[in-house]
């Protein structure tokens, strides 16, 4: 999956929320790998096991998911040669007391939960090594019957130290007057006892240390310097028993290590499927269908990172299989983008995603996101200049299977330049078989998803007396944006929003005059029909050259011609797809107009000129716009129009006189 676009749906925000579920190290590793995957057959069970894990959690039972708490050090040293401790063994042999607790838990859940309860077979209990841990460790300490050679020495010991604690007793009761204190202490690991400066030659012994101040020195009496020794080696002996105790314990482990690391593993999957669960309770989620036929259907949708979000509903793959999402900024076009691209990588890593019953999700082989400017100022590159770097990226990776998303297709720069491109580059993508999913401003993009296939409009419904959104998004509608509307609410002056509404009343007043050829009409009287005639010529004469300048778009009101259904358009010309030289037509793929300079050939492509250009273009691509016979008189001259001035007036010369080295050189068309 495509990293970036990982981070920007806020992928990994999700995992770290789902961690916080997860109580063990193991399954918070799990959760630091998880990642959306494309094999459908993986993707259903890991759902499946969620699924089970929530409806467990649902009826109150509480997993006795084992502590790992010690454990990861101890694993980490296994087959090194180190030798644990007391406090390792006893980590150890609660471990595996949980393991065996999980393991008759998870055996009763068989019917209910069979997809889990299988992992707790592969659990070992290892009942001889937790016995024998238990036998020579109580209370974090080797217990005295752990072997036979510590018990007899421990005994020894326990004889000297009383013999010694009495030896000093003694001694400290004959000297009582001369000490500084009554309490016995140790200096370097053997015991002595206080005696004031003035009077310690009157006890025979070794001085080992004094105090601060001087005033006290620490002697041991030569009366127990004997008895100390023998304890030192007694001490020593004992710690030889424990050692080999130890080591053996050690041994022990180093023999069942495979079945440790199984344990772990199996506990931090139990771990990481019961936090998925978890996070579906706090969600209120639930599984999907899932399929590869392309089919997705999102219902009630909702935002897991959103609270209080209205929950969206979409659904591409039967008749089309890209939107183009129109409305106004405030709508949340772009939570519709975030939402299904989220839960579309949460569905594909076996997570339940908080949508409505019915939802059918597909596998995506990737998905791509385009949203936010991803302005770089180390980069120096613009919110237009970002989008497209990433955009060419999107046209390397698009293909069939993949889902890509993008926010403002082509905003920040020109209007009409940047319509086109968007046109051009959907059409590129669609042609790779991706599935799109756009969110738009530009009026061109509604009439090229209602005139081409494998596209369909959407809109962010928006109340129109409120002027507040409604999170609703309708398919097969387009949106309009209510830019005045929501700008005068916002505190715009009044007279700059009439000035705004006066430009706009201008522009469609202009857009008003295009009217499309409807096909025959009742035919007036003659005199009336020839100065109506007449005059339409010279209007239509003016709007010939528009299309050719400007390639015009729009017909009645300001309507794009592709937003009409064609339905203005299907008399007459529509009847026919041999378009005569000089009629106008409407690009369905390019959403503009054109005039044809060259009749359809054998292959069913049409010579059109847009914008000045010619190219070469489908006949099934074209619908009628405006008959010649309503654009130009009977005897027009089409050079006027297909040829440049300069050129009309080379081929004047030419057809008077051969003039030496004049020539006239046409462009090569675009296909």
């Amino acid at each position: 999956m495509n990293l970036q676009s990982l981070n920007t749906l806020e992928y990994e925000t999700i995992k770290q929320e789902l961690m916080r579920h997860a109580v063990s190290y193991e399954g918070r590793r799990y959760v630091s790998e998880l990642a959306p995957l494309t094999y459908l057959p993986a993707i259903h069970r890991a759902l499946e096991e969620a699924e089970e894990a929530k409806e467990l959690l649902g009826r109150g039972a509480s997993v006795p998911i084992p502590s790992l708490e010690g454990i990861e050090w101890v694993l980490s040293l296994l087959g090194t040669g180190y030798m644990y401790n007391e406090q390792d063994f006893t980590a150890v042999s609660l471990f595996l007391h949980s393991c065996g607790q999980l393991r008759k838990y998870m055996a009763s859940k068989e019917q209910s939960a069979p997809r889990i309860a299988a992992y707790g077979a592969s659990l070992q209990e290892l009942r001889h090594v937790r016995d024998e841990i238990e036998r020579c460790i109580r209370l974090g300490v080797i217990d005295d019957q752990a072997s036979k050679g510590l018990e007899r020495v421990r005994k020894r010991l326990k004889v000297a130290k009383e013999r010694l604690h009495r030896k000093l007793e003694s001694i400290m009761s004959r000297h009582k007057s001369i000490l500084q204190d009554t309490l016995v202490s140790m200096r370097g690991g053997r015991y002595v006892i206080p005696v004031k400066r003035e009077y310690h030659k009157q006890i025979k012994g070794s001085v080992l240390d004094q105090s601060t101040s001087g005033q006290t020195v620490f002697v041991e009496p030569d009366e127990v310097a004997s008895l100390q020794g023998e304890i030192e080696l007694l001490t020593a002996d004992e710690a030889r028993e424990e050692e080999i105790i130890l080591s053996m314990l050690t041994g022990l482990l180093e023999q069942e290590q495979a079945a440790l690391r199984l344990n772990i593993e199996v506990t931090g999957t139990y771990d990481f499927i019961f936090a998925k669960g978890k996070y579906a309770r706090v969600l209120d989620a639930r599984r999907v269908s899932l399929n590869e036929r392309g089919y997705l259907r999102m219902n009630g949708g909702r935002h897991p990172l959103l609270k209080g979000m209205v929950p969206v509903s979409l659904e591409f793959g039967q008749g089309y299989k890209s939107l183009i999402v129109t409305g106004p900024n405030t709508g949340g076009k772009t939570v519709v983008l975030k939402t299904l691209g989220l839960l579309t990588l949460m569905a594909q890593s076996g997570l339940l995603v908080p949508v409505g019953p019915g939802s059918d999700f597909t596998v995506f082989s990737n998905v791509i996101s385009v949203i936010g400017d991803g302005q770089s100022l180390t980069q120096s590159l613009s919110t237009f200049s970002a989008q497209m770097k990433s955009i060419e990226g999107m046209l390397t990776d698009a293909g069939k299977g993949v889902l890509l998303l993008i926010d403002e297709l082509a905003a920040g720069t020109d209007p009409g330049e940047g319509f086109a491109l968007s046109i051009a580059i959907l059409e590129e993508l669609n042609r790779k078989g991706a599935n799109i999913i756009v969110t738009t401003h530009f009026n061109e993009l509604k009439a090229f998803a209602a005139a081409t296939p494998g596209f369909q409009n959407a809109r962010m419904e928006f109340n129109k007396d409120t002027l507040q959104p409604l999170y609703r998004l309708t398919i097969g509608e387009a949106g309009e944006s209510y830019a005045l509307q929501i700008a005068e609410k916002l505190g715009i002056f009044k007279s700059v929003i009439q000035r705004a509404k006066q430009l706009v009343a201008e522009q469609q007043e202009h857009r008003g005059d295009l009217k499309p050829w409807t096909g025959s009409r009742e035919k007036p009287g003659p005199r009336a029909a020839e100065a109506k005639r007449g005059a339409a010529l010279v209007q239509n004469g003016r709007l010939a050259q528009d299309i050719v300048e400007k390639g015009a778009a729009e017909g009645p009101e300001g309507t794009a011609i592709g937003e009409q259904g064609g339905s203005a358009l299907q008399d007459g010309m529509a009847a026919k797809r041999d378009f005569e030289i000089g009629d106008a037509v409407y690009v369905s793929s390019m959403g503009r107009t054109g005039i044809v300079y060259e009749k359809k050939d054998s292959r069913g492509m049409v010579g059109v000129m847009i914008q000045k250009q010619k190219m070469s273009i489908n006949h099934k691509r074209l619908k009628p716009y405006l008959s010649k016979d309503e654009l130009y008189p009977d005897d027009y001259d089409f050079d006027i129009i297909f040829e440049s001035k300069e050129t009309r007036k080379k081929r004047k010369l030419m057809r008077k006189k051969h003039v030496e080295g004049l020539s006239i050189i046409h462009p090569e068309e675009e296909k």
